[in-house]
């Protein structure tokens, strides 16, 4: 009885430590998947349908938006961080859903701010630019209050969660 436990227990350890040793697949330190939604700017209301949320780590400001995000992640088709004048944007190209609704909002809230949050090891709030025209061609580019490597980070998580949500849609 004793021998067969004690079987039983060394099939099980070595049974766990190859399923340990085969779950960690990725490099460490490395995302898999990441997440962005947009935010509208709206109103308070006194109901909980919206939330004041700070945004900016250095400089922060605060701005009333929907709790409901309008767009996110599963309509991305890709992200890239691109190099500007002084500095660095993330890009973000929306699939043909994700565009529509990209055009209906900032062509309907032009003045009004949409909030970014961005989840990458950590829910954040990267910003909020002020939405001055209608942006048509499903393209948003933004300046993130992250460090280039934050901002490298996210755009992979992103860009391979884009590829798994189009491996399910085949």
């Amino acid at each position: 009885m004793m021998i067969r436990i004690l079987r039983f227990n060394s099939y099980l350890a070595l049974a766990l430590a190859l399923v340990a040793a085969g779950c960690n697949t990725s490099k460490p330190g490395k995302l898999t998947e990441a997440s962005l939604r947009l935010h509208l700017e709206v109103n308070p209301d006194g109901s909980d349908r919206n939330e004041a949320i700070p945004v900016g780590r250095q400089e922060t400001f605060r701005v009333n938006v929907e709790k409901r995000a309008f767009l996110n992640e599963f309509n991305i088709e890709r992200a890239s961080v691109v190099d500007t004048m002084g500095g660095y944007s993330i890009s973000v190209q929306f699939d043909k859903e994700g565009s529509w609704l990209l055009e209906q909002y900032t062509a309907a809230n032009k003045g009004k701010r949409m909030a970014i949050a961005a989840e990458f090891g950590e829910m954040r709030w990267l910003a909020a630019p002020v939405m001055n025209q209608r942006i048509g061609n499903g393209l948003l580019i933004f300046t993130p209050d992250a460090s280039r490597e934050e901002a490298e980070k996210l755009v992979g998580g992103l860009n391979s969660f884009a590829e798994k949500v189009r491996k399910g849609r085949r």
